[in-house]
């Protein structure tokens, strides 16, 4: 079974850039990586018959409540996916930090924000994937595709790419 997984982060109050790119592609998992939590609550209550990851942002502190996890690492199609914002794992100074902790906790992928760069590439045998920053004319989503427990494809949409 093929799964579509949207990999959003860093929205700061821009919804409809989302809502197109979700309309679009029909992802069958949203994940929101922060950097406004709220944005993530009001997809996420839209599009109700789609499960959702979230994780909060730097951005997000009052936004949030304390019981709300910073990393969250669970199996999507059955690929370990260790899902943060970043900060944390200071990901504007590099990324060993945060591929440190997802070899760690045994991902096959490591999903983070903050930085508003938009990458998608393999390093080691871990996927590594920031979707941007979906705010604005240069914005851009993750689209991961999963297929019998791999991950089968990974690219970056931008809003070029809607053919809009």
């Amino acid at each position: 079974m093929k799964m579509k997984v949207m990999i959003l982060s860093d929205s700061h109050s821009s919804l409809g850039f989302m809502r197109m790119c979700i309309d679009k592609f029909r992802p069958d998992v949203l994940v929101h990586l922060g950097d406004h939590y709220d944005d993530g609550k009001a997809i996420s209550e839209e599009y109700s018959h789609i499960p959702m990851y979230q994780v909060p942002g730097n951005c997000d502190s009052r936004l949030t409540h304390l019981w709300q996890p910073e990393v969250i690492c669970t199996t999507i199609g059955g690929v370990m996916c260790y899902m943060t914002h970043g900060h944390k794992h200071y990901v504007k100074s590099g990324l060993g930090q945060l591929l440190a902790a997802a070899r760690v906790a045994g991902a096959k992928a490591v999903l983070y924000g903050h930085t508003h760069e938009a990458v998608c590439f393999e390093q080691d045998g871990l996927l590594v994937v920031n979707p941007g920053s979906c705010r604005g004319y240069s914005g851009s989503v993750a689209l991961l595709e999963v297929e019998n427990n791999e991950i089968s494809s990974c690219r970056i949409i931008r809003q070029e790419d809607l053919g809009e």
